[in-house]
């Protein structure tokens, strides 16, 4: 049986994703292919609030190549603000808003590194901006943040897909602003309605149940972030919330799925 498996917002910390990886058998311990026959998708976050988020994606990139298909990657919200940072800087987002937005201040505020900017090169930004925003595999949407956000952008998996290649391919600050504000939103699967979203999701992007990274399981569950050692099922088992919290702590999670 293919042993399928999901990790996100690794968030710069490559050597502790390394460990994690090798201890479920998917890479040898320096951080090469190991998988045989499970699949492997990262959704996103590889970049900011830690040491070596370039390292990360390299890794990334390099278990895509190594595994001939058998690894995904997915774009975050951290993509996004990183890309931004890098096409435009501090110039101000137009209005409607609040006065003074940019790329360059939520980089700032949300762990942006300056050593991760200096080294992203032309082949990195290539990469990122051609990463869908969502897969399907084992019965599971795999998705980055946890909102109904990305119905503004298609109601099937592959319009969704075009949609995020073609506002990244944008030169256009508003569409990127749009981008990174609507990714950046979160628990639509909480609370008493969270099951009725997650349907509306799966409906209409199709699989079993939502997985997703960027809100951390420890928060959710307002526990201690060493606490933590699995993922968090919830929405009557429509979402799987596999975010360890590991800049804060927590554990890189490597959530098997089937």
């Amino acid at each position: 049986m293919t042993k399928v498996y999901a990790v996100s917002d690794v968030h710069g910390y490559r050597d502790v994703l390394v460990r994690a990886l090798a201890d479920e058998g998917l890479t040898d311990a320096d951080g090469r292919w190991a998988g045989a026959d499970a699949r492997l998708w990262f959704l996103g976050d590889y970049l900011d609030r830690g040491p070596d988020g370039v390292g990360v994606i390299d890794l990334v990139r390099a278990l895509v190549d190594e595994s001939e298909g058998a690894v995904g990657a997915l774009l975050g919200n951290h993509e996004v603000l990183a890309l931004g940072m890098r096409t435009f800087g501090a110039t101000e987002v137009p209005p409607p808003g609040e006065p003074g937005r940019s790329f360059a201040r939520s980089w700032g505020r949300n762990g942006g590194r300056p050593g991760d900017q200096a080294r992203l090169t032309d082949d990195h930004v290539t990469w990122l901006r051609t990463l869908p925003m969502a897969a399907r595999d084992a019965g599971a949407l795999l998705v980055h943040s946890d909102t109904l956000a990305y119905l503004e952008w298609g109601r099937t998996l592959d319009d969704l897909v075009a949609a995020g290649r073609d506002r990244l391919a944008s030169d256009d600050l508003a569409v990127w602003w749009e981008t990174w504000r609507l990714l950046t939103s979160r628990d639509a699967f909480r609370g008493k309605d969270g099951p009725r979203a997650a349907r509306e999701l799966l409906d209409q992007l199709g699989g079993d149940r939502v997985v997703h990274g960027h809100s951390i399981v420890a928060e959710m569950l307002g526990r201690p972030y060493t606490d933590i050692t699995e993922p968090l099922s919830y929405a009557d088992g429509r979402a799987l919330a596999v975010d360890g919290g590991i800049y804060e702590g927590g554990p890189c999670l490597v959530a098997r799925l089937a």
